[in-house]
């Protein structure tokens, strides 16, 4: 019987990336539970451009965004300002220029977002596989949870 790392790898990679707080943990968390090798990137704090095609080139790249008030409300925990934002959005172009599904996560659930995402992997017929995968340690803390 294959282990569950040999599985994974043979299943499509999916990529998230996107600004802090804006739910990259909680959409992966979503997605390998339901059976996708969802992987989220932290390129919002590199100046690597494409560090999202480093470690595996994706099948499907999704770029979620969030405004300064929706950041400050999912993370009060940290300082946010419009010049970090913007520096975000700046690290994230070449990201978002790829991007294959783009959501703004600012008025969003975590569960819309996550049939937003699962209704687009399906129409892509994207495979996934019967059982969850294993879960990836969160890359921040979210009020979503």
């Amino acid at each position: 019987m294959p282990t569950a790392s040999l599985m994974t790898e043979k299943l499509p990679l999916i990529k998230v990336v996107g600004v802090s707080a804006s739910g990259k943990s909680t959409l992966v968390s979503g997605l390998r539970t339901a059976g996708w090798n969802a992987r989220p990137v932290s390129q919002e704090h590199s100046e690597v451009q494409d560090l999202w095609k480093q470690f595996g080139f994706p099948q499907i790249l999704i770029f979620l965004d969030n405004d300064l008030k929706g950041q400050q409300a999912r993370r009060p925990d940290v300082s946010w300002d419009a010049a970090n934002l913007a520096e975000e959005h700046r690290r994230l172009r070449h990201a978002y220029d790829h991007a294959d599904l783009r959501i703004n996560t600012g008025n969003l659930t975590a569960g819309q977002v996550q049939e937003m995402v699962t209704a687009f992997l399906g129409a892509r017929a994207i495979r996934r596989s019967a059982t969850s995968l294993p879960l990836l340690p969160r890359t921040g803390s979210s009020k979503l949870d």
